[in-house]
C-alpha cells in the first residue's frame, strides 16, 4: 500500500479548505494542526474568514470572491510554520466531576463490560490528563484525547433518545463533555457542573483547543451545590497552578 503523503489539501465545498496532517488521534499530529492555525492567524491572509482545528486537520473558511483555493494553498506552503520550536505551554483546567450512580447511568455497565469495578473506572477516568482536541458536533461539545486504553469501549447498541447536558461520556477510545440535552449513543459515566459553553460568559468556551483537562471527583452533594453556582453563571472550573 502506498504511504499517504501529508499534508493533504482537500476542498470542502466552494469556500473551505481542509489541511489534513494524519489519520489518527495523536498529539504530534495535533501539534502540527495548531502550529498551522497560529501561523494563519499571524499571517492575516486577506480572504481567510475563520479556522477550525480538529483532531488531525484544520478547516479554513475563506471568501471565494477574494481568494482561490490554489492561491490559499500556495500561501500556506509559504507560511513560516513553527517546526521544531517549543510550543506554547497549555493551560490545564481542573474540572469537578461527579460519578454518583444517579448521574453516571452507564458506569456499572462500562465496569462490567471492561472487567473492572465501578471505582476503578472512576479512578482511570479521573486520573488521566486529557487534551482538548476540538469542539464539534454540537455547540461547545469538547472532544478529548487521553482516555486510558482500559476504557476503550464501543458505543451503546441502542442510543438514548434523551440525555441531559454537561455529561462525561466515552466511546471508541474518546472522551467527551457535552453541553446541551440531546440523544447520545455514548456511555454516560458522570456529570460535571462546569459549563464548557456559555453564551453569556466571556470567554464563551471554557478552554482553548490544545488545553488540558483534569477531572476532580466530587460527591453528589458537592456536585449539586456547584451545579447551582454554575447555572447562575459562576465558573466552577479552575486553572491548575503550574510548578
Amino acid at each position: 500500500m502506498t504511504q499517504r503523503a501529508y499534508p493533504r489539501f482537500l476542498n470542502a465545498g466552494e469556500c473551505a479548505l481542509v489541511v489534513e496532517y494524519g489519520a489518527t488521534i495523536d498529539p504530534a499530529i495535533h501539534d502540527r494542526v495548531l502550529a498551522l492555525d497560529r501561523a494563519l492567524v499571524a499571517a492575516a491572509i486577506e480572504g481567510v474568514r475563520e479556522t477550525t482545528p480538529t483532531y488531525r486537520s484544520l478547516l479554513i473558511d475563506y471568501d471565494p470572491e477574494r481568494l482561490t483555493p490554489e492561491a490559499l494553498i500556495e500561501r500556506i506552503r509559504d507560511l513560516p510554520i513553527e517546526k521544531g520550536k517549543k510550543k506554547p505551554e497549555p493551560r490545564r483546567w481542573i474540572v469537578p466531576a461527579c460519578y454518583d450512580p444517579a448521574l453516571a447511568l452507564d458506569l456499572a455497565f462500562v465496569a462490567e463490560k471492561q472487567k473492572l469495578t465501578p471505582q476503578k473506572v472512576v479512578e482511570l477516568h479521573s486520573g488521566a490528563i486529557y487534551r482538548l482536541y476540538m469542539y464539534g458536533f454540537a455547540p461547545g461539545f469538547a472532544y478529548l484525547g487521553g482516555l486510558p486504553k482500559a476504557l476503550d469501549i464501543s458505543r451503546r447498541a441502542e442510543p438514548r433518545l434523551t440525555a441531559p447536558a454537561n455529561l462525561l461520556i466515552i466511546a471508541g477510545g474518546q472522551a467527551l463533555v457535552t453541553t446541551i440535552p440531546m440523544p447520545t449513543g455514548w456511555h454516560i459515566i458522570g456529570r460535571t457542573p462546569v459549563r464548557f459553553f456559555e453564551l453569556n460568559r466571556d470567554p464563551v468556551f471554557l478552554a482553548a483547543v490544545g488545553d488540558e483537562i483534569a477531572f476532580e471527583p466530587v460527591d453528589h452533594a458537592t456536585y449539586t451545590a456547584l451545579d447551582a453556582r454554575g447555572a447562575a453563571g459562576e465558573l466552577v472550573a479552575r486553572p491548575a497552578k503550574r510548578p
